[in-house]
């Protein structure tokens, strides 16, 4: 085999090598992506049932219902649609009607979401 040769056969053994990196990256961070959706276009059926997600808005006047434990349900809506929400776990502490929240989670077959975590806004932070 000649210099050329050689030269020629690393080259292409880093290219091959820096194709495969790049696509387990963006595999990996495609999955630990979570996208955000407002209550409006997850009732305009935007969103996958069992798929994770951000749902963001406000906690609906009169919705929470605390269950046995640290069983919560609660709705988010933003004036335009409203989406049930059940939560097993601890609030944060600036959880309340009418504040901001973020859940992170999934929907149901039913259409609830299923939150596994809940962020709560506060000033202009949203903070667990």
């Amino acid at each position: 085999m000649t210099r050329k040769q050689r030269r020629g056969t690393l080259i292409g053994l880093a290219v091959a090598g820096l194709s495969v990196a790049t696509l387990l990256v963006l595999f990996a961070l495609r999955q630990g992506v979570d996208y955000f959706y407002p209550p409006a276009r997850v009732v305009a059926g935007e969103v996958q049932k069992g798929v994770s997600f951000r749902l963001g808005g406000l906690v609906a006047q009169g919705s929470v219902k605390r269950g046995e434990g640290t069983k919560v349900s609660f709705a988010v809506t933003d004036t335009a649609a409203t989406v049930p929400v059940v939560f097993e776990g601890v609030l944060p502490d600036l959880f309340r009607e009418g504040q901001g929240v973020i859940a992170v989670g999934k929907l149901d077959p039913a259409g609830t979401f299923v939150a596994s975590s809940v962020l709560a806004k506060h000033d202009e932070n949203y903070m667990p």
